[in-house]
């Protein structure tokens, strides 16, 4: 019971990593409050979860949502002790692509636009919310997704790289800023994790990730929730403003 009685917030945690999360949280004692955009996804897992679970549909791109969100928990609760700052997309696609000296296609503004508010500004909105909370309480912990592609990039992914890269900058700025209130800020990284979002993928693709990856398999969401629970828990109590790659080894080519 690493996690008993504490108040955790998990954004995106209708579904894989985050879902996977709720779980492990749940299953350590703590008093799970997730959001999401997928209602009914959200309140399925939040069902699941019993009475350790809570869900609201936010998008954490809406700065008064998030607010909303984070002062009714804090509220009803008394204190916000864990945020895990999951919630995330993707829309891949290439800067450009020139066929026989002409652009045919490039990565279209909007879906820059949108990976960066949710992946990006999501985190910040979130994280702006709950560390006034934090400070009052006498301290906390921020858990930020990262990725692998983050710290090595990768092909098609210039919106999420972005991001991803933000997100570990982020990070270590507030875990400087934070540390003297008694939160500490940690990034994760995970590698090719079977999601939902991977599950539309051709088989020939997976086998390719796996084959990618030193450990031979894709990870699972609960190996990236176990490190989330690591960081959460005392047992981590002075590490702060770190990247903990869970990726099987992997390191993405070019």
């Amino acid at each position: 019971m690493r996690l008993k009685d504490k108040v955790c917030l998990i954004t995106g945690g209708a579904a894989g990593i985050g879902k996977a999360t709720a779980q492990r949280f749940a299953a350590e004692g703590a008093k799970v409050v997730i959001c999401d955009v997928n209602e009914e996804a959200g309140r399925l897992t939040a069902e699941q979860l019993g009475p350790a679970g809570e869900f609201f549909k936010v998008n954490v791109m809406d700065r008064a949502a998030v607010e909303g969100w984070v002062d009714g928990v804090a509220a009803r609760h008394g204190r916000v002790d864990v945020l895990v700052n999951n919630a995330g997309i993707l829309r891949d696609n290439q800067l450009v692509r020139v066929k026989d000296g002409e652009l045919v296609k490039q990565m279209p503004e909007a879906d820059f636009d949108l990976v960066i508010g949710i992946n990006l500004k999501g985190v910040f909105n979130c994280t702006q919310a709950v560390a006034p909370h934090m400070i009052r309480q006498g301290g906390g912990v921020i858990l930020n997704a990262s990725s692998v592609v983050g710290l090595d990039g990768n092909f098609g992914q210039t919106n999420y790289v972005a991001t991803k890269a933000g997100v570990i900058g982020m990070t270590k700025v507030w875990a400087r800023e934070l540390g003297r209130y008694n939160i500490r800020v940690n990034a994760v990284a995970p590698g090719f994790t079977a999601t939902e979002i991977l599950s539309t993928m051709p088989e020939k693709v997976l086998d390719e990730m796996k084959a990618r990856t030193p450990l031979g398999r894709l990870g699972q969401p609960a190996d990236i929730a176990n490190a989330y629970l690591f960081l959460a828990s005392d047992e981590a109590s002075f590490i702060s403003g770190a990247v903990l790659r869970v990726d099987g080894g992997l390191v993405v080519g070019t």
